[in-house]
């Protein structure tokens, strides 16, 4: 009996959903709305376990994280540029994320896991620059 609750516990911390889904954001010079140096998607909501691949569909592009939930592990470094990458979710919150050569220009977005804005707070005092500042407060006003 205690085996079988030993073998219970450690499948409820190891679960992982059979049902996640993968979404794609193009990496854009121009967007079919005019905007320009922009992601696909300014805001796109996932659940946890859900992929999110970065497709450099425009040159000069890439995906660095800026800020997200306390407890999610983010990558260190920006992917690189022209380069095709892809996170697993796995913590609720809002991520905000940027392409590093366009933060400037406002080349920044938000991915929110199970609609989940807990960590609202930490993204606004977030200190981004140019266009960006612009672009954050218009992102946080449509969450």
């Amino acid at each position: 009996m205690r085996t079988f609750f030993s073998t219970l516990i450690i499948l409820l911390f190891t679960y992982i959903p059979t049902n996640a889904e993968t979404y794609n954001i193009d990496m854009l010079n121009k967007r079919d709305d005019g905007q320009k140096m922009v992601f696909s998607e300014d805001v796109l909501h996932v659940t946890m376990g859900d992929t999110v691949i970065w497709l450099p569909t425009s040159k000069g592009h890439n995906v660095e994280f800026v800020v997200g939930p306390d407890n999610a592990e983010l990558p260190k470094k920006s992917s690189k540029v022209n380069k095709e990458f892809s996170f697993v979710f796995t913590e609720p919150g809002i991520y905000l994320y940027q392409c590093s050569p366009h933060k400037s220009m406002g080349m920044i977005a938000f991915v929110v896991v199970d609609n989940n804005t807990h960590n609202i707070e930490v993204v606004k005092s977030t200190r981004v620059f140019g266009k960006s500042k612009k672009k954050l407060e218009e992102l946080i006003s449509n969450l």
